[in-house]
């Protein structure tokens, strides 16, 4: 055991803001294990970090946090894409955090990870495309991160180029209009910084700085991104049927829901437990003739032609614009598209066919104005503003 005399800011983060000119002497008893499976996640503490970090003297919990049965019912923990060798630990995902909103981790510390994934925005962009460290654009929107924890398959990106989230964490730092750094320009990088010698430490047992550590720790922190605690969440907790009128919906939430579930929309085969996540990519019918192959254009398969990553659709009324493209600016786009906009293609998922055509949902003014309020009830406030996802840098890095 080692104790290490750290001083921590006693600051209170207040919207993602954190002040205060006092400190306080805190003994911290850090225990870690060797090697890079993290610790057990209940080590404490960090070095000294006073007047860079806003960390906590015992470590948030990120490791055990108690989902409620409801939430996990529906098959949810099948999605469950977390791999043996990277279990969530509370000093491996703190480590995360401060390297998710370090800009030290592009070429001319100009952005980070939370410039294209911001909290608010439910780890979205805004943005139709990403504005990378030189200015340049990216290639795509910038997806949503809540619940990435849930996705079977455990593919990344809108075309799932990247086979797990440790291998995609890595490759917007080497893209050269996003990140611009190599894995060895940021392992010396990181390196050099007095703050990672500590926090690697307490996640990994000693100061090593690794690209492989990186990955694992970054990592962590994304699955930990879970969002439970939404209005759905309510609803469902006092029902525990989804097929059910909730008690705190409106008239017109509960027919969003209703439709949402229906055999006539069929919302939910695409968009399914209690993550609102797909099964695998799909061609959701944007376009008939494609400039961007999507998983296609990864195989090589004609057959994945036009097919992306089917997200889940927790705090998507923050996460707009929408699709691959950010060709939908609103929700109501986007239940347009599926209403009456579906494109025909020989790559057409099978789900919104109808014989050789596109099926169409007919909806009234009202139904579509319901699916969209039923939409909203997954916004999840305390995830948006929970200060365990929060930048950890006093100021503002």
């Amino acid at each position: 055991m080692k104790v290490l005399k750290i001083f921590l800011a006693a600051c209170i983060v207040i919207s993602f803001t954190s002040c205060s000119s006092e400190s306080e002497l805190v003994d911290i008893v850090s225990d870690p294990v060797d090697g890079d499976g993290g610790d057990n996640g209940n080590g404490n503490g960090v070095g000294d970090v006073t007047g860079v970090l806003n960390l906590p003297a015992t470590p948030f919990n990120y490791a055990n946090v108690q989902l409620p049965g409801f939430f996990l019912n529906n098959d949810l923990q099948r999605e469950d894409n977390t791999p043996n060798n990277n279990p969530i630990t509370d000093n491996g995902a703190t480590l995360g955090r401060v390297l998710f909103y370090d800009k030290k981790m592009s070429a001319n510390n100009t952005v980070s990870c939370a410039s294209c994934h911001q909290q608010e925005n439910g780890f979205s962009d805004p943005n139709v495309l990403s504005v990378g460290f030189e200015g340049g654009l990216t290639g795509r929107n910038s997806m949503g991160l809540a619940n990435a924890r849930y996705y079977q398959n455990g593919r990344f990106f809108w075309d799932e180029r990247a086979n797990t989230l440790e291998d995609q964490v890595l490759m917007p730092i080497q893209d050269h209009v996003e990140m611009g750094m190599t894995l060895g320009e940021l392992e010396t990088k990181l390196a050099a910084e007095d703050y990672y010698a500590s926090l690697f430490t307490t996640a990994f047992g000693d100061t090593e700085v690794t690209s492989n550590r990186i990955s694992l720790a970054l990592a962590q922190f994304i699955r930990s991104m879970v969002s439970y605690q939404s209005k759905y969440d309510t609803g469902l907790a006092q029902t525990n049927n989804p097929q059910a009128n909730f008690p705190n919906f409106t008239q017109s939430e509960n027919l969003g829901k209703n439709l949402f579930f229906s055999n006539r929309t069929r919302c939910s085969d695409c968009h399914d437990t209690n993550a609102f996540v797909g099964d695998q990519a799909r061609n959701n019918g944007l376009d008939a003739v494609f400039t961007d192959l999507g998983v296609g254009g990864v195989t090589g398969n004609n057959n994945d032609t036009g097919e992306f990553k089917v997200n889940s659709l927790r705090n998507i009324q923050l996460t707009g614009p929408y699709m691959h493209d950010g060709r939908f600016a609103t929700l109501g786009e986007v239940i347009d598209h599926y209403d009456d906009g579906v494109q025909n293609s020989q790559f057409l998922d099978n789900r919104l066919r109808q014989g050789n055509g596109v099926r169409r949902l007919n909806l009234n003014g009202q139904e579509r104005q319901a699916l969209i309020d039923f939409l909203i009830t997954l916004t999840d406030n305390n995830f948006i503003t929970d200060e365990k996802f929060s930048d950890p840098f006093v100021d503002g890095n």
